[in-house]
Parts: structure tokens; C-alpha cells; sequence
């Protein structure tokens, strides 16, 4: 069974290089859906009886969830072996639930490691039980700001004691009586709409929430597919979802499709790299994750999707991918709720692009594992790549990374930048090193030995692969 805590010690740095990759052939299993396996266990936690995953993604981050979920009195445990594993292999993992409002208060500080998304959403669940619980993370998560959940979660009742500017660690004292919020977001998030949706879960009537933009709609889809009441409307300045509280929640089987954020290195390293041709199998496709390959395809890559499909609420389809001379663009600010995550990887695509890519409405990469805005424009000015971050836009100049020494990127921590940046470096003369590959655990622990194995050249500085 997994252990009620986790403690939290930082993994040493690795400092790591890629060289100029051969062509990118075969077949890939992407690891399952961050976003949805956070989801996947706290409603296991949510419902009576047993929730069996498959394609779970086996980050740390989501190991942290599972670990905070097992701490508020869920049992949380990977199948035994005779019990079968999933499609590609990894472990089935077995959640048996406590029912709404059966969770407890925790014996130890919640430790959510490097995951934003796990924090912010576990803070909905806390504020709406009469217990006083502790939460913390690593030393990027504790930069990252809570007050955009911590303001509409105070109006359940709830009582937030955090350090300056709403930064962990922090205490939250949950309500006895939970109440039903409305609340209207100033900015189109995943993360402060699921965590209020969550709190509202426990409160009896209808908890809404409306945003200007439709933000990622994991959480709605897997409400519905657990039978919760859940309406949505849509319009082009607005989005609302509302959800009826104190449904009777009962275990049910969930297969978390491959995550689009983790694909988009595989798909852009394959674009870039000459005489590659990538399948990358059973992908989510929801609209609201797809932005980067919509987005790839105005810009000319040769990106098919086949065997669209449904899991549990979810779309999912399998990519295919072959390299592809690709032309700057402009990319909208109405974009970013789609692919906000894969701008770092996108940023390196238009770096190789002809000609200029501008992206718009950048704002939130700013408070993400690190600064992405100035990390991005930092990190390919240094491979002599042209790049301008003014206000919340970065302008690219493609043309690939010049010069043939080998140049190191710090990237703070951030798994996305440290990816990114290997992705470059398969491309031109330059070998591009980054300071500290550790970070990439939390979403895509075997980045590395899978790239390697379909024919990319990174190292560790000390020659291990």
C-alpha cells in the first residue's frame, strides 16, 4: 500500500547534453495524462468502493496526489502483479474511496512535491472539511502563487494561513458546512476552476464558476463520467460550468489516455529532425489540449491523427508524425487556454522555423514552475537563436541554433524547459547541455532512455545514459 506520506528530499542535479540526433523512427508510448491521472485519484478518493487506473501516469507529481489522497484515509495501492497490468505494461493501480465528505484529516504536512496542479486542487477538497491540515512542496512549487485559489476558496468558509503573497507552506482550516460558490474568474484556469468545482462537490445546491475563456475541462468530463450533474454554457467572451453538490459517487474503471503535453516533445523533435516518422499511440485529443498541433499544422507539419475513440469520457486518438519544413506564425493570445503548457516546446519549433513566430497572451507562463517567458527567450538567445520577450509576448526568429560550442541551460527546476532544450539540441552542430535533468521525473520519467531508443544522442555529463 502507498504510504500516508511522502517525504520530500531534493533529487540531486544531472546535468545532461544532446547532440545532433539521427533520424526519429518507431513507435512510442507516451506516459498517461498528468492532468487526468490527478483527477483519476482524488475522485477514486471521492467515491465509494473500489476505482481501478489503468495509464497512470507514474511522475512524481501524481505519485504526490496519490500519496495526499492516501494520507486523507483513501487506500491507494498498485495492483499485484497476477492482477494484470495495463496496454503498455506499468502496474494497474486500485483506489477504494471514502464517499463524499468521508475524508480525514491527515497525522502529517502534505507534501506536493513539485505539482501546482495537486496542491491547488487538494486545497478544494480541504477547504471543505472541519479539519486543520498543513500542505507544502518543493522549493519551485513554494515560489508559485495560491491566493488565486485561496480567494474563492475563503468564500466556502475556509481559512487560509500562508506565507506572503499566498505561498506554501500553508494551512488550511476546512469549514463544517460548506457553501455554494459563484464564483467568476478573472483568468481562464484549470487548476482555480476545478479546485472551487471540488469544494463545491461538498456543498449542498449548485457551486458555479465562470471564466472568460474555456479552460481545460478535465475535471467536467470526469465529474459526468462519475454520474455528477454538471452544466455547462458557452459563449465567445464566457464559459460557466455548474455543478450540483453531494452526489453519491461509485467507483468506476478509468483508462487515462497518453498526455498531449508529454507528446508534444516527441511530435516537434520529429518534425525537426530530418527523416523522422513517429506513431505515437492512444493520445488524448481533447479540443481543449490540442492547441500546439493545430497550431504545428498552420505552420506546416505533417501531423495525422487515426482510431479516434472515447475513454471514459475523454477523446482519444493515435498521431502520427513526420518531419516537415515549417513557416512561422502568429499565434492569437485566444490560444493559450489550449496549449499553455506547450509554449517552451513550441518556441523551440519556431526556432527552426522560417522566418518569424510571434506569441501572444503569455502572461501565465510567468508563474509556472519558473518564469517560461524570460526562461524561453534566455535559453535560445543562448543557442544564437533571436528571441524577444516584451510583456507577455515572445517573438522568435527561426533559423535553428548557430555556432557549434556546446552551451548549458539552467532551467530552474522546470521540466518543461529542461525537455524543451534537449529537443534542441538534436538539431544543428551545437549540442545544447542543461544544468539539471532531474526536474523531468515529475511528468515524463523515462524521457531520456525513450528518446535515446528511438534515435536521439542525450547524455549525462558523465557518460550515463
Amino acid at each position: 500500500m502507498l504510504s500516508a506520506a511522502m517525504s520530500h528530499s531534493p533529487a540531486p542535479q544531472q546535468a545532461t547534453i544532446s547532440g545532433k540526433a539521427k533520424s526519429l523512427t518507431g513507435r512510442a508510448v507516451v506516459p498517461g495524462d498528468k492532468s487526468i491521472s490527478h483527477r483519476a485519484l482524488i475522485m477514486g478518493a471521492l467515491a465509494v468502493g473500489e476505482t481501478r487506473i489503468s495509464g497512470l501516469l507514474m511522475g512524481e507529481d501524481v505519485l504526490r496526489t496519490a500519496a495526499a489522497m492516501a494520507a486523507l484515509g483513501a487506500k491507494v495501492e498498485q495492483a499485484k502483479v497476477e492482477e494484470g497490468k495495463d496496454a503498455a505494461g506499468a502496474p494497474i493501480w486500485r483506489v477504494w474511496g471514502r464517499g463524499i465528505g468521508g475524508l480525514s484529516e491527515p497525522e502529517d504536512v502534505l507534501d506536493l512535491g513539485n505539482s501546482g496542479t495537486g496542491a491547488r486542487l487538494i486545497a478544494g477538497l480541504l477547504a471543505a472539511y472541519p479539519f486543520t491540515s498543513f500542505m507544502t512542496g518543493d522549493a519551485s512549487l513554494r515560489r508559485r502563487p495560491m491566493d488565486r485559489v485561496i480567494t474563492p476558496l475563503s468564500q466556502t468558509g475556509a481559512k487560509f494561513i500562508c506565507r506572503a503573497g499566498g505561498r506554501l507552506p500553508m494551512a488550511i482550516t476546512g469549514t463544517p458546512l460548506p457553501m455554494p460558490l459563484s464564483y467568476d474568474s478573472p483568468i481562464a484556469s484549470a487548476q482555480v476552476k476545478s479546485a472551487v468545482l471540488l469544494a463545491g462537490l461538498h456543498a449542498g445546491g449548485i457551486t458555479t464558476v465562470t471564466e472568460p475563456a474555456a479552460s481545460r475541462d478535465h475535471t467536467e468530463r470526469m465529474f459526468r463520467y462519475f454520474g455528477v450533474d454538471v452544466r455547462t454554457e458557452t459563449t465567445p467572451n464566457r464559459y460557466q460550468v455548474q455543478v450540483v453538490g453531494q452526489p453519491e459517487l461509485t467507483g468506476k474503471p478509468i483508462s487515462v489516455p497518453g498526455d498531449p503535453s508529454s507528446a508534444a516533445f516527441l511530435v516537434v523533435a520529429a518534425l525537426l529532425v530530418p527523416g523522422s516518422h513517429l506513431i505515437l499511440p492512444n493520445i488524448g485529443v481533447n479540443p481543449l489540449r490540442t492547441g500546439l498541433f493545430d497550431v504545428l499544422q498552420s505552420m506546416g507539419a505533417d501531423i495525422t491523427y487515426t482510431n479516434r475513440r472515447d475513454q471514459a469520457g475523454e477523446p482519444v486518438a493515435d498521431i502520427e508524425v513526420r518531419s516537415s519544413s515549417l513557416k512561422g506564425v502568429t499565434v492569437p493570445a485566444s490560444r493559450a487556454p489550449s496549449m499553455i503548457d506547450e509554449y517552451p516546446i513550441l518556441a523551440v519549433a519556431a526556432a527552426c522555423a522560417e522566418g518569424v513566430t510571434r506569441m501572444e497572451g503569455l502572461a501565465e507562463l510567468k508563474v509556472k514552475e519558473s518564469d517560461r517567458l524570460a526562461a524561453m527567450a534566455q535559453g535560445l538567445e543562448a543557442c544564437g537563436i533571436s528571441a524577444q520577450a516584451e510583456g507577455d509576448t515572445l517573438t522568435v526568429r527561426g533559423g535553428g541554433p548557430k555556432g557549434d560550442a556546446a552551451v548549458t541551460i539552467p532551467v530552474k527546476l522546470d521540466h518543461r524547459i529542461a525537455m524543451s532544450f534537449l529537443v534542441l539540441g538534436m538539431v544543428g552542430a551545437r549540442p545544447i547541455a542543461i544544468d539539471d535533468a532531474s526536474a523531468i521525473s515529475t511528468s515524463f520519467p523515462d524521457f531520456i532512455g525513450l528518446m535515446n531508443g528511438l534515435g536521439a544522442n542525450i547524455q549525462a555529463t558523465d557518460g550515463r545514459e
